[in-house]
């Protein structure tokens, strides 16, 4: 490995051993690594439980100035800061959810140039009182990371509208500093199809980035869907596959706050130790749960997407059930690989409806409910073309227009926008509005659930590594449940 302009190769892999206490890097954190030292772009996707995080951790608080992670989950930054605290490195968080006391702290060390590492979310990023803070030229900013990529893709258009602004930050941010600076952006991610991978692309207008793609098959990791066809037959499934694990720690996958409360309520009932959780409880019953989850004191989580991300439970998670199956491949692959991070055996089930809906149609109506309300946001969005002006800023559209921000951010999916930078932003109505693939990944996931060959293969092909599938898996990879009905 050769060294950097600015840091010998020998130093880096010394601090690397003070700090995490491992003998070397596992392939391929060396490179990315070397290539954030550079300042280049990066666009990274390596399975969960790959090491991600000391990729851009260790280039951070190897240089003089602050590296940005951008990330969506308080609770997944609050657990990186808190391990990094831990070892009495210097990094923070900002959050809506901070005291006041706790933010002027926060900000007063971010001025005193005592931090390397800053987490905050897309939201806080572009707040008025944050960036004004970072846009002072004495605050030197090496590099922007964004965490858990793909929920630009997922959720940038309508959830989270300020992820599709993070392109428009760096060129905004550069005009404070002094001349010659330079700032990298950084893409880290576990799951990203070709489509994803364009998408991250064009939004955060990497620069010749270097590219790392590795492949999320795990061997330990065996796969199964289940056909079920009453309501009640979906709970009872679930209760024998979990009875069936006394011994071990998992986590049941819903699609609605609802649902995890009503199945958490259900399985207290019946003796088992768990909690619901999702992104409407306060931070306080958040932290909590996560604490009792890995601390063993709870079984099993009945949760939302909203949990997990980026949490290490140190005596392993044995299994993933999906109660109700994701709309999108890539949300799959994310929650099935908390499990087995250490290597052991886990299993993941998934739950579906029988195709007609008739007994069951809990699935269907789901589907159709999230397709319903993405086909109307969009044609409110296409509406509000005719009345916004042509040139202004979000604030003054989202105050002016239901949705107003949303609006802008399906404009801008469909090249009908851009952002001159992160506030301000240019219509062209001549535009012809692109074609958007969201129908394309929801059918994806549904050829997954229905396929009759190997799921680990149409996984690989999927996110782009036929290669890989055959020569790693051969006619099947002999531990998913269609391959091990055939054998």
């Amino acid at each position: 490995m050769t060294s950097t302009p600015e840091i010998s190769w020998q130093t880096v892999r010394s601090e690397f051993q003070r700090i995490w206490g491992y003998d070397d890097f596992r392939s391929p954190q060396g490179e990315v690594i070397q290539a954030l030292l550079a300042h280049r772009d990066a666009l990274i996707v390596m399975p969960t439980g790959g090491g991600k995080s000391i990729c851009f951790q260790l280039p951070a608080l190897l240089q003089q100035g602050l590296t940005l992670v951008i990330s969506p989950l308080v609770a997944l930054m609050e657990n990186q800061v808190e391990e990094l605290r831990q070892r009495r490195l210097p990094a923070a968080l900002l959050h809506s959810e901070l005291e006041p006391r706790q933010r002027t702290r926060i900000l007063k060390e971010l001025d005193a140039h005592r931090l390397r590492l800053l987490y905050l979310s897309p939201e806080t990023l572009l707040s008025a009182s944050v960036w004004e803070r970072l846009n002072q030229p004495h605050i030197r900013i090496n590099g922007l990371i964004l965490d858990e990529a793909h929920c630009l893709v997922q959720w940038g258009e309508t959830f989270r509208p300020a992820y599709r602004r993070l392109g428009a930050v760096r060129s905004a941010l550069l005009k404070s500093k002094p001349m010659g600076t330079r700032m990298a952006i950084a893409a880290f991610t576990a799951t990203a199809d070709p489509m994803a991978q364009r998408t991250l692309r064009q939004v955060l207008q990497l620069q010749q980035p270097k590219v790392v793609r590795l492949n999320p098959y795990r061997s330990n990791l065996h796969l199964s869907v289940q056909r079920v066809w009453t309501p009640r037959g979906r709970r009872q499934a679930m209760k024998r596959f979990i009875q069936a694990r006394p011994q071990q720690a998992g986590l049941v996958y819903v699609r609605t706050r609802r649902d995890s409360e009503e199945l958490a309520t259900w399985f207290r009932r019946q003796g088992q130790r768990t909690a619901a959780y999702h992104a409407g409880l306060g931070p306080e019953d958040r932290r909590r749960i996560e604490a009792d989850w890995i601390n063993d004191k709870l079984r099993f989580v009945v949760c939302t997407s909203a949990f997990g991300m980026g949490i290490n439970r140190q005596n392993g998670v044995r299994w993933i059930f999906h109660y109700h199956a994701p709309t999108l491949l890539s949300e799959y692959v994310q929650e099935i690989g908390r499990a087995g991070r250490d290597g052991q055996r886990a299993d993941a089930l998934t739950l579906v409806s029988e195709p007609t809906g008739l007994l069951d149609p809990d699935d269907k109506g789901r589907r159709q409910y999230f397709r319903d309300q993405d086909r109307k946001q969009r044609q409110v969005a296409q509406r509000l073309i005719k009345q916004i002006p042509t040139q202004g800023d979000v604030r003054t559209v989202a105050r002016q227009f239901n949705q107003g921000a949303i609006a802008l951010s399906l404009l801008h999916s469909t090249g009908q926008l851009e952002w001159q930078d992160p506030f301000n932003y240019v219509i062209d109505r001549s535009a012809v509005p692109k074609a958007l693939s969201q129908d394309d990944a929801t059918r994806q996931m549904t050829r997954f659930l229905r396929t009759r060959g190997c799921r680990w293969r149409y996984i690989l092909e999927s996110f782009g590594f036929g290669q890989e599938a055959k020569s790693q898996l051969g006619m099947g990879c002999g531990h998913c449940d269609r391959c091990l009905a055939k054998s």
